[in-house]
Order: structure tokens, then sequence, then C-alpha cells
């Protein structure tokens, strides 16, 4: 296998260019599978990315040549700029003409992408942000999802405070589509009150002012989406705040990329995932024993996911024997899904996004010292996302 990254530094910006005519790119008529990731990769973001990135690289490197095709793999940092993230998904289709784009992490990066890869007829793969929008109404037939749609990991947390009997539950998020969808998750399952509804700015370090409203507002819960440093910073002031005694509940806040820098502050505090390490099953135990390996840390639902979508493009370009031309093949191919993932359970639904379980979970620390999620119970089985039914898609 063949990788040629291609850095942050050396890669030109183009301007928006007229969508191609095409439905079959040049790409799709070579010998030479060409994969390009795009992840956040610098900034206080950067652990979601590089999880994502190992994860699909981990993949890559056990298969060899994907699908039995020469592999290249182009890798880019969208830096968290939704601009810039649309330049250089444009530079990977329209120059480097890859056969498929992984990626992104976030869901404004997803947002601004979307157009720029799917309109080519290149397959675009997200393997962490899941939008509403394109779960239901603009869903697209060159658009995989092998993470979630972004409501489900809260909608978890909003039946286990419904569970609860929590009347008076706490929400914050950060201002932008996943946040906004985090809380709309939450309410889809929570039917009780609301102490407070807090919108941040995305990338916030600083909680004193919010946690001050907690303090004051005394709500039955907290429920939070905070991902990356913002979790990171949040959960150490809650710590610091002396609000332990107010239940901590989240998603993509306490987890493998947040708990290394977290540690005991967190251990304990409940999130809702559609996976853990320590899930049960053989693809699981092989897949966390040899990212561990590799990696020497934790992987999270980030490493996970990508992980999958190296395994989604084996299993549809091994079934096509490597010819990506018919495009409605190549859909279809991938559309079966015909993989082992370490979640268990996975099938794509009408919109491309998963059928699949959900967890709460528990924050612990390992007997290896390591700190990581681990499975407490499940709140949903085979699940649907409640989008699907606005996309038209057969």
């Amino acid at each position: 296998m063949t990788k040629t990254p291609l850095l942050a530094g050396t890669l030109l910006t183009l301007a928006a260019a007229p969508a191609l005519a095409q439905d079959v790119p040049p790409a799709a008529q070579d010998d030479v599978l060409k994969i390009g990731l795009i992840y956040t990769l610098s900034g206080p973001a950067a652990a979601l990315g590089e999880q994502a990135r190992d994860g699909f690289m981990l993949a890559a490197e056990q298969m060899g040549d994907i699908g039995g095709m020469e592999t290249e793999i182009i890798t880019v940092d969208d830096e968290q700029r939704p601009d810039l993230a649309a330049d250089r998904a444009r530079e990977l289709v329209q120059r480097e003409e890859v056969d498929f784009v992984v990626g992104p992490i976030f869901s404004n990066i997803l947002v601004a992408i979307h157009q720029p890869v799917t309109e080519t007829g290149t397959i675009l793969i997200s393997t962490n942000a899941g939008t509403s929008n394109f779960a239901g109404a603009e869903c697209h037939p060159n658009f995989f999802v092998t993470s979630y749609q972004n409501d489900q990991n809260h909608e978890v947390m909003g039946a286990y405070a419904q569970q609860q009997g929590y009347q008076n539950v706490f929400l914050m998020a950060p201002n932008y589509q996943a946040g906004q969808d985090s809380l709309a998750g939450f309410k889809n399952s929570y039917t009780g009150g609301v102490a407070g509804e807090v919108f941040t700015e995305l990338g916030q370090l600083d909680f004193s002012s919010e946690l001050a409203q907690i303090a004051a507002f005394q709500p039955d819960a907290l429920f939070t989406f905070m991902p990356g440093g913002m979790g990171v910073n949040l959960v150490k002031q809650y710590d610091q705040a002396g609000l332990s005694s107010i239940p901590f509940l989240s998603a993509f806040t306490v987890d493998e990329t947040t708990l290394p820098a977290t540690q005991d502050a967190a251990v304990g505090l409940l999130g809702g995932q559609n996976w853990a390490p320590d899930l049960d099953n053989e693809a699981n135990a092989a897949f966390v024993e040899a990212f561990i390996e590799k990696y020497d840390y934790v992987p999270g639902t980030y490493a996970m996911q990508a992980y999958d979508a190296a395994q989604l493009i084996q299993s549809a370009v091994q079934k096509l024997d490597g010819d990506l031309t018919d495009r409605d093949a190549l859909r279809a191919a991938l559309k079966e899904a015909d993989f082992d993932s370490p979640r268990g359970d996975f099938s794509f639904g009408v919109n491309n996004y998963p059928v699949q379980d959900f967890y709460l979970v528990e924050a612990v620390k390992r007997d290896d010292g390591r700190y990581a999620t681990s499975i407490r119970e499940k709140i949903f089985d085979d699940y649907v996302d409640t989008y699907a039914e606005l996309c038209d898609m057969q």
C-alpha cells in the first residue's frame, strides 16, 4: 500500500469550481484506489481527528492493498475551518482525483465539503459528523455515514434522564449544527423540565459564567455536549467548582479523546455512545488490541468509526473486483455493508445512515491504568434515526 501524506503546508487552495457534469469521476477509470482523508489534525480538537486517522490507517495497514487494488491514501488537515475544508475537498476530488473522501469530525466542516464532493459523483463517507439535514430531506446517494445521526447519542442521555425521573435539567452545547442537534436529540427522548438552555461559542474554554448559572439553578442534572478541548476544560472546571453532586450527563465530552487529560475528575461520569472499548464481541476485541499495540492509547468512537469506513470501502471494492465505473453498482455494494463492525450490529437505513445499538457508558480507570469508557447498559436496539422517513432514496 502506498501512503502519500498531503500536508497542509504543501496543499494548494483552489477557488470554488463549477460542478463536474459526469457522474463517473476520472479516478474511477484507473487501476489505483485513491482515498482522501480530511480531518481536524491541529488545534485543541486535534485529538479527535488523530483518533479517526489512526483508526482508518490501522485498517488500511491490516488490509494491505484495499480490495486488491494498489492503494494511495492522502491525508489533509481541515484546521476546523469550513472555508479551507471546502477548498481542500475540491483539491482532493479535482486534482488528486480520489475515489473516496473520508471524514470529517465536525458538522460545520461536513456541511462545507458535502456538495463539493458529492456533486462530482465521488463518494463521501463521514466517520463522525452526521447532521440531521443530510439524514432527511437532503439525503444523497453519494453520501454514507459510519457513525450515527447527530441526535442519537444525545437521545440516549435524554432517555436515561427520563428513566431517572429528572424534572429540571440544565442543557449546554456549543452554538453550531452539532450543538443544536445535540440538545434537540436530548429533548426527543426527555419530556421533563429545563432549568436553563445555553449555547456557548464553539471552541470556548472558560465556563465560569455557565457554571455559576448551574450552581444558582441547582438542577437535577446537567446535560452537555462539549467535544475535544472544550470537554476537557468543562469537566475539570465542573470538578473544581464543587458541582459533583449534580449529575453530569454528556455525549462526546467524556470519552477516549478527553479522558487522558481529565483522568480522575471524569471517572464515574456518564455518556451516550454507540460503542465502547469493552463491548463484548470478537471483532471488537481484535480491533482494540491491535489499536493499543500500534498506537499505545485506547481507541474511542472516532477511531472505531473510521476503522469501519475502511472496512466498508474494502467490502465494496472486493464485490466489484476493483471496477468502480458502475456507480449504481458501487453504491449498492456500499449499501450492503458486508463487514464485521467492532460495534456488532451494523446496517444502513434508507438514508445511508447506520442502524445500530446505543449504550449508556461510564468513564472508568482500567486495570492497566488507562482511562476509558465502559458499557453500563443498552438503551436503544437497532435504532433508526428520526429523520430517515424524510429521505426519499430507495
